[in-house]
């Protein structure tokens, strides 16, 4: 069967989204793999489907390793751009569903803002050991879950080695998490790593992990709003938030969406 693609970025998180809104397309776990692999298909840290009318879009996101998950930051900013041009939107707002509950996402020429989930399961400051180290360890549910450690030098962490060692850690277990590296720039000022769950490794950016370190960041420092993060790609993100009896909500993340490329291929 002959698949018609576009591939988009959010800040270097790039992605294969396809249109589905007649549900035409049901796509095994191996086919996604193969789709997203940078070798013998397209290419992609994951794939994202448009399902739904233009009154009840849904957001449909797959890993690299073909597994459904629930929210991706960087991936719902393209679909909004992608699914605004299938259905003839310029500008304006756009609400779509996701498994994280619903999010609005604001078309602003080349960059998008996105209404996030609420956040929740919010842990600060818990000691593990991770690789014969103790980590200072915070975890919060920014759509999908995430660990944030701080770091004195970002460029010499072991992201790889130290992320896997999470992803995987007994304390997170059994789903697993994403997890972050972050060293403070300046107040409400980061830069951040990160090691994603289902792609497996070091990725140019994660739009959940910055609104997770971005959150943070804030609760250990108090940083009001916006914090501006940078990621491994070079882009640079803002988190702005709300704190409600010293928990945060009305989170959106704002960064780019860009259109790279659009094709078929053989699946």
């Amino acid at each position: 069967m002959i698949l018609e693609f576009t591939k988009m970025n959010g800040a270097g998180n790039d992605f294969v989204m396809i249109d589905n809104r007649d549900g035409s397309r049901s796509l095994s776990r191996e086919q996604i793999t193969h789709l997203c692999d940078r070798h013998r298909g397209i290419g992609g840290d994951g794939l994202i489907a448009v399902e739904g009318t233009p009154e009840t879009l849904r957001m449909r996101y797959y890993n690299a390793d073909g597994g459904e998950a629930e929210m991706c930051g960087n991936g719902a900013r393209c679909f909004a751009r992608f699914a605004a041009r299938l259905i003839g939107l310029g500008e304006g707002t756009l609400t779509f569903q996701t498994m994280a509950g619903p999010i609005s996402a604001e078309l602003l020429e080349d960059q998008v803002c996105l209404r996030m989930s609420e956040p929740h399961s919010l842990q600060l400051a818990h000691s593990l050991k991770v690789e014969g180290l103790d980590l200072e360890v915070h975890s919060i549910n920014t759509g999908v879950p995430h660990a944030v450690t701080f770091v004195s030098e970002l460029e010499s962490t072991p992201v790889v080695s130290q992320g896997h060692a999470l992803r995987y850690h007994q304390r997170f277990a059994p789903a697993g998490t994403n997890a972050n590296f972050a060293q403070v720039l300046a107040p409400g000022s980061l830069a951040i790593r990160t090691y994603e769950r289902g792609v497996e490794d070091e990725t140019l950016a994660c739009g959940t992990g910055v609104v997770a370190s971005a959150l943070i960041h804030h609760l250990r420092t108090g940083a009001p709003s916006p914090v501006r993060v940078r990621v491994r790609g070079g882009d640079t993100l803002e988190v702005g938030f709300q704190i409600h009896d010293g928990h945060p909500t009305s989170v959106t993340l704002t960064g780019p969406a860009d259109f790279v490329f659009e094709g078929s291929i053989t699946h």
